[in-house]
């Protein structure tokens, strides 16, 4: 999913625990498929901007050099505005648009 295409909340919001955990059946493996998709966007979103912010970087940062950018600012202030990754991973886990498997549980069933 695309996190910038998302219908996520700017703010946190209040979620009923026993209904997030309805898809796992236990509500430490939905925190824990929730964060580790979280820690995905959040690297995605780091590469996108760090990909974005190099074309402004020069190889010769002396304090004289330094200028404001107002494209750079507007980037950075574009990501900032975005919701934040745990809570895109909420919207897309209540959505159901998270594939996850639990490995331990499906070698016990073996």
């Amino acid at each position: 999913m695309d996190y910038k295409k998302t219908n996520a909340p700017l703010t946190t919001t209040v979620h009923d625990l026993v209904e997030l955990a309805e898809q796992t059946g236990n509500i430490y493996e939905t925190v824990c498929v929730i964060s580790k998709r979280a820690n995905q966007i959040a690297a995605e979103m780091k590469n996108d901007l760090e990909k974005k912010l190099q074309e402004f970087a020069s190889m010769n940062d002396n304090l004289e050099e330094i200028s404001e950018n107002r494209e750079q600012i507007e980037i950075s202030r574009y990501y900032e505005k975005l919701p934040k990754p745990t809570l895109i991973a909420t919207q897309e886990y209540v959505e159901e648009k998270l594939a996850f498997r639990n490995v331990a549980k499906e070698r016990e069933e073996l």
